[in-house]
């Protein structure tokens, strides 16, 4: 199945059934998977909304689809999942979490600066494009969010919904993740830098009502860590 990512909604026609891939997307479709008039595809625009078509248009640089039947809230789950973590000095390590977070569903992701954090900036646009991938290549209704990296005091100050968990090493006697959260509930998880969270960030995080939380008793890199926290909240609401 080849799934086309509809960024903006104005491409798509509903009085007519149409919808006109991007330029970007159009050229995978004819240059690169050199479908044809009437081929099976589909489409979603990254809020749930799913379409499955038949190619009605091709010219050299134009793909239109034809909706055959749209499907609403396609694979929503009954749970959101977000994420802030602490940006990787390697950003192929970072990467890489974004690409299997959204292979195995996640919602929401801030990157957050902390005192012991490495990198300190990031390329949205970039990191936005291999969510978008992942995205395809799972076949995701839902495009995940990505916000702007932002200081950890900051987002503790914000608005945040579900329950609120922080993933320190500081006191191995925290519960684990797994017998912390109850299914069907919202979350929000903080997974800090290779050189953890300060003591001091940790007090700030507690005092802002989250929870502190281990993964189990080994020590894992930030961005396994974050994965290993995504795959537990999928596996306790199974």
């Amino acid at each position: 199945m080849h799934l086309f990512y509809i960024d903006n909604t104005q491409f798509i026609d509903n009085k007519s059934s149409k919808i006109r891939l991007s330029e970007n997307e159009a050229r995978h479709a004819i240059k690169v998977l050199r479908l044809q008039i009437g081929d099976k595809v589909s489409a979603t625009d990254g809020l749930g909304n799913w379409f499955n078509c038949s190619i009605f248009l091709i010219t050299k640089r134009e793909c239109v689809l034809q909706i055959d039947e749209y499907i609403v809230n396609y694979g929503k789950r009954n749970f959101y999942i977000h994420i802030a973590i602490s940006p990787t000095k390697n950003i192929k390590r970072f990467e890489w979490f974004l690409e299997k977070a959204t292979e195995i569903g996640i919602d929401e992701i801030t990157p957050i600066i902390t005192s012991h954090s490495e990198r300190r900036e990031l390329k949205i646009e970039r990191s936005t494009k291999v969510i978008t991938a992942a995205m395809k290549q799972s076949l995701k209704a839902y495009h995940p969010i990505l916000n702007e990296a932002q200081k950890l005091d900051d987002f503790l100050n914000s608005n945040i919904k579900g329950k609120k968990y922080v993933a320190h090493l500081i006191d191995e006697n925290q519960l684990e993740l797994k017998n912390a959260y109850s299914a069907m509930n919202d979350v929000c998880i903080l997974i800090g830098p290779e050189g953890d969270f300060s003591p001091q960030e940790v007090e700030k995080c507690i005092e802002k009502g989250f929870i502190p939380v281990k993964m189990g008793n080994q020590r894992l890199r930030t961005e396994t860590a974050a994965i290993v926290a995504c795959n537990t909240i999928h596996f306790v609401n199974i």
